[in-house]
């Protein structure tokens, strides 16, 4: 497509790390119009709370929740410089209601969301779109494993109403949709595509 990507390694729960990555992107490019904070990991397997080691709750905290303010913290002079600028969230609808099991996973994602509505406020008079996105069960390799398991299927599939989880498009299409210009009226939304799970 004639177009130029450029693959910087980054820890995003480590400010080193992000610094070094938006400065090398604005290097690169002149400018950041759009930034996607969609890097996540999880608790693998669920477990209670009780069995949750400190260790774990900071890596799933560091890296879906600080690893988005990181981003934006260093992302959003550039964008205030230039008067706009498009950030975009990756939440999830675990965010929104409780899952056993994945007690760090659901609170870093909450935070996320009023993350987000926060920004959105904070940023509006540098002309900054804040939105988020928030996915329900998508195939992806994060939940590979746990989507094979017939069992977990039998619990999940009868929660979306459309009857199948998600496919990476499904929460691409939002994403160009909330990068693009047509979207400069939304701000501080999550828009959650879930099949209609958070509709019950």
């Amino acid at each position: 497509m004639g177009r130029k990507a450029l693959a910087v390694k980054t820890d995003v729960s480590k400010p080193s790390d992000v610094s070094q990555l938006i400065e090398t992107t604005v290097n690169t490019f002149g400018k950041i119009d759009i930034l996607v904070n969609n890097a996540g990991v999880r608790e693998e397997p669920a477990k209670p709370i009780q069995d949750i080691t400190e260790e774990e709750w900071d890596s799933i905290n560091g890296v879906n929740l600080k690893g988005v303010f990181l981003c934006i913290k260093y992302a959003v002079p550039h964008m205030i410089k230039q008067k706009y600028g498009k950030i975009i969230n990756i939440a999830s609808i675990f965010g929104q209601v409780a899952f056993p099991g994945y007690a760090a996973y659901c609170a870093a994602k909450g935070g996320v969301i009023n993350l987000t509505r926060t920004l959105a406020l904070e940023l509006a008079p540098h002309k900054i779109n804040v939105n988020a996105i928030g996915p329900g069960v998508i195939e992806t390799e994060l939940s590979k494993t746990t989507l094979e398991d017939p069992e977990v299927m039998k619990l999940i599939l009868p929660l979306i109403p459309f009857g199948r989880v998600g496919q990476p498009e499904d929460i691409a299409a939002v994403a160009v949709f909330l990068a693009s210009d047509e979207s400069e009226y939304v701000n501080g939304q999550t828009i959650f595509a879930d099949g209609g799970w958070l509709a019950h």
